[in-house]
């Protein structure tokens, strides 16, 4: 189950039981005396998963931009989020809803992956593949903003001892 739920793993269990007795996620959650808020997201997962609700995966899985693609064109056509997300066995149909959105946004690129990390600056280049010309002018630069500093530091240092 997952580790931010606020139920308890018995008050998991009894919900569970009461989803297969036929009682919905609100009746449930005013039984065991809590929200309903996470019983209705373990009524939702109850739904698709079964008693499988309970049970955690242990990684967070990728999808391949190819059957990520396949669903939203699926799901773009008509059918619905909850059956497709059973079908394919995803954790929750708003993953798929979320691939949606950004296929409609931004296209299929978007559904493509992203490389993990901060991105690079754009002038990250290793000085090997610089031209001679440009490498020396962002050393004469850097060289320029060097001198000005040692100059403000030496006026600097003059008026303290002042």
């Amino acid at each position: 189950m997952h580790a931010r739920s606020s139920l308890s793993e018995d008050q998991r269990e009894a919900a569970v039981a009461w989803f297969e007795k036929g009682i919905a996620d609100s009746a449930a959650a005013r039984f065991l005396g809590v929200s309903r808020g996470p019983v209705k997201l373990l009524y939702r997962r109850w739904k698709i998963h079964g008693r499988g609700a309970l049970v955690a995966k242990p990684t967070r899985q990728a999808y391949s931009f190819e059957f990520k693609l396949a669903l939203v064109e699926r799901f773009v056509a008509g059918e619905t989020a909850p059956d497709l997300a059973a079908e394919v066995g995803l954790s929750s149909p708003v993953l798929l809803k979320t691939w949606a959105r950004a296929y409609r946004r931004e296209g299929a690129d978007a559904l493509r992956p992203k490389p993990a990390g901060r991105p690079k600056a754009p002038d990250a280049r290793p000085s090997a593949e610089l031209p001679e010309l440009e490498r020396l002018r962002r050393e004469n630069e850097r060289l320029r903003a060097e001198v000005a500093y040692l100059g403000k530091l030496r006026a600097l240092r003059a008026q303290e001892r002042r």
